[in-house]
């Protein structure tokens, strides 16, 4: 009889922690799978399309015809950039009228100069106002705290093309900000965690030349829809899948991505969202995108302190959240153990997973 009962506590210790097992891994075995399969190789450049776009970017040099830039920017250098040596550049895209959303930028996350000892700057980028006092407005944030840079854009941000949008951005980078290491662009409503990012780009084995580096969306369709305002006619993109790409909630690339990625936009001409773009002139460039879990992508993470340390991004995040979240996050032990780590991802993804369920159902 207790032969009988201790096997029967055997097997289900085993039925236990099968459970356990087949938990985690539905929880993180995607993520392993994904950082595996989505590394891009060592390219082998014998397209001559490429090879004109790499050799093209080694040359490009737009730091003597910085007054002619200047003219589709009309905030253009906040604190003389060009002689700055940053190792992380992050630009953040926003809306003219998100002057709340900016400012709980500036008060958590944003307010970070330094990565390990390592200079880091956080700038925002606007699109240009539909009024006169709205324009007073933003040089009047911009003279506050100097952290504005505005394109030219026919329109306010919010109704930018993203073509339009992103390659004034890189453009900008390329003439005023060319020393920056790295270039991290990302969005108003997101949380980027600078340090964790910044670690990760020091500790890399290999040189950081060819890095564009987010959540890897992967065959994904064009859209054929001719009603759609991101329709990618055939004759533009004849291919049944784009290429590989960043979510463009938050993504990083080195420096010469910037200049080719900015070489690469003159021939794409398709009027695609801002993170396609990226990844179709990424693609004429010979840049493979890098894959890391620890970017949300589109996705908001539920709140946990230690799982918000590891991870690189979560979007969806408004001014009163996200200002809760950071000081929850300064009154909390910063040293996030092994354990606590973990323990804190299995309770954000946990989390999150209900979250959505329960919105499903609603």
């Amino acid at each position: 009889m207790q032969l009988t009962l201790c096997r029967l506590r055997n097997h289900q210790w085993c039925f236990l922690l099968f459970n356990v097992i087949l938990f985690h891994a539905l929880l993180f075995g995607a993520d392993f799978v994904e950082e595996y399969l989505l590394q891009p190789t060592p390219g082998i450049y014998t397209d001559t399309t490429v090879v004109t776009v790499r050799e093209k970017a080694r040359k490009l040099d737009l730091t003597n015809s910085r007054e002619n830039v200047s003219r589709f920017y009309p905030v253009t250098n906040p604190g003389r950039m060009y002689k700055q040596n940053l190792f992380i550049l992050v630009l953040v895209f926003s809306s003219a009228p998100n002057t709340t959303q900016r400012d709980a930028v500036r008060r958590t996350w944003a307010n970070q100069t330094q990565v390990q000892g390592f200079p880091a700057k956080t700038l925002f980028f606007l699109g240009s106002t539909q009024t006169s006092r709205g324009q007073d407005n933003v040089l009047k944030e911009s003279k506050l705290y100097g952290d504005i840079v505005q394109g030219n854009a026919v329109s306010d941000a919010s109704q930018w093309s993203p073509t339009e949008k992103t390659a004034l951005a890189l453009r900008w980078v390329v003439a005023f900000c060319s020393v920056a290491r790295f270039v991290l662009l990302t969005q108003d409503k997101v949380y980027v965690n600078i340090q964790a990012i910044g670690s990760y780009l020091l500790g890399l084995h290999r040189h950081p030349d060819d890095l564009y580096l987010g959540r890897v969306i992967q065959r994904d369709s064009p859209d054929r829809d001719p009603n759609s305002p991101g329709y990618l006619p055939p004759s533009l993109y004849p291919n049944k899948y784009l290429p590989e790409y960043c979510d463009q909630t938050a993504y990083v690339l080195s420096q010469d991505v910037v200049r080719k990625v900015y070489i690469a936009s003159a021939e794409v001409h398709a009027a695609v969202p801002a993170d396609v773009f990226v990844g179709l002139c990424a693609q004429k460039a010979g840049v493979a995108p890098t894959h890391s879990a620890r970017f949300s992508g589109e996705k908001h993470i539920q709140y946990n302190a230690c799982c918000y340390r590891y991870l690189f991004s979560s979007a969806g995040m408004d001014s009163k959240e996200l200002e809760r979240v950071w000081k929850d996050m300064e009154q909390k032990d910063k040293n996030c153990s092994l354990f606590k780590t973990y323990s804190g991802l299995v309770m954000c993804k946990a989390l999150t997973y209900l979250h959505k369920l329960t919105n499903s159902w609603d």
